[in-house]
């Protein structure tokens, strides 16, 4: 049966043209329905296809408006709509590059938490060159965190890990300032002491910030505040070295001409750190599969989050973690 992703039009600084040329993409690519959500003159930028249904709606939410008033008093905005068809089962996954904060509170309002889950959090693959990702999270969703939260989270990157990027058993570890056991807060150290007696979990220890893009972890573990800082860190940090380095070779006579070569060269491994690689990060722990992309994303971007949606949708992540949390 093939899978169905409700995507939000409107979401997103690009939209609603990049979001639509997006989901052409993965119309023509994908084995996949798709349920465009949004304003009647959105949609009408999208052509006709057989696995294309068209919701109309009456209201956008902006990328600056509160996120819980806006969802609550836009009843008939993109990013409500597109939740609702997930709960309602018309859709098995939702994806939008809209408000952070209004999806991942459409998708809590609409879908609710799993049950047991204490609170959400969105999981973001870091690109590792020639590895496999390294699974995030939190990155965003909480800005404090217990200690036993940062448990869950573990339990749930971890069922990411083996659904998202096909590793058997992911090796954890919890972001901090050392990998001492006594270095880091007390957050931090109280659930060292809860994962070293966690089941199920295959956690490594502490590891620091220099590891998130290294082989040496599958699923770094941190509230939402450092997880954050340390995502848009690593965005930064990424875009200005691949300038500085494209820069220095174009510098000096003839210098254009070489660096104009070496981007052929580069272009595979630039591919690999490109954020648009990836899609959009997962909001573990709703019951419901909700997917939430970066505001810039362009056609690429939509393209690989509707791919990722189908991949985690046919295996049912969702029911997975519901039984790890269940059982952990």
């Amino acid at each position: 049966m093939t899978t169905a992703v409700a995507v939000d039009v409107e979401g997103g600084d690009r939209a609603p043209a990049s979001i639509v040329a997006g989901i052409e993409l993965a119309l023509e690519r994908l084995d996949v329905k798709i349920l465009a959500v949004g304003r009647a003159e959105s949609l009408a930028l999208l052509g006709d296809h057989p696995r294309l249904e068209r919701i109309e709606t009456t209201e956008v939410i902006g990328m600056d408006e509160e996120p819980a008033s806006s969802v609550r008093t836009k009843r008939d905005s993109s990013l409500v709509r597109c939740a609702e068809l997930v709960r309602d089962k018309a859709a098995d996954a939702t994806f939008s590059a809209g408000n952070t904060g209004a999806a991942m509170a459409s998708a809590l309002f609409k879908l609710g938490r799993i049950s047991r889950v204490s609170r959400p959090a969105i999981v973001t693959p870091i690109p590792v060159p020639g590895s496999t990702p390294t699974a995030l999270l939190d990155s965003g969703a909480n800005a404090e965190c217990s200690p036993a939260w940062l448990v869950q989270f573990a339990v749930m990157g971890t069922v990411y890990a083996q659904e998202r990027l096909g590793i058997q058993n992911p090796r954890v570890g919890l972001l901090s300032i050392g990998e001492e056991k006594s270095k880091g807060n007390s957050l931090v150290k109280e659930a060292h002491e809860l994962l070293v007696n966690a089941s199920g979990i295959n956690f490594i220890g502490n590891v620091e910030g220099r590891d998130v893009m290294s082989d040496t972890v599958d699923v770094v573990v941190a509230d939402g505040f450092v997880g954050n800082v340390v995502l848009k860190t690593l965005e930064g940090a990424m875009r200005t070295a691949a300038k500085a380095v494209l820069d220095s070779l174009a510098a000096g006579e003839g210098g254009q001409e070489f660096a104009d070569r070496a981007l052929v060269k580069l272009m595979p491994l630039l591919g690999q750190l490109s954020a648009d690689t990836y899609g959009g990060a997962a909001l573990l722990g709703v019951d419901g599969l909700s997917l939430i992309g970066h505001g810039s994303s362009g056609p690429d971007a939509v393209l690989n989050a509707i791919l990722t949606a189908v991949g985690l949708a046919e295996h049912d992540l969702v029911g997975r973690i519901r039984a790890a949390i269940a059982s952990a």
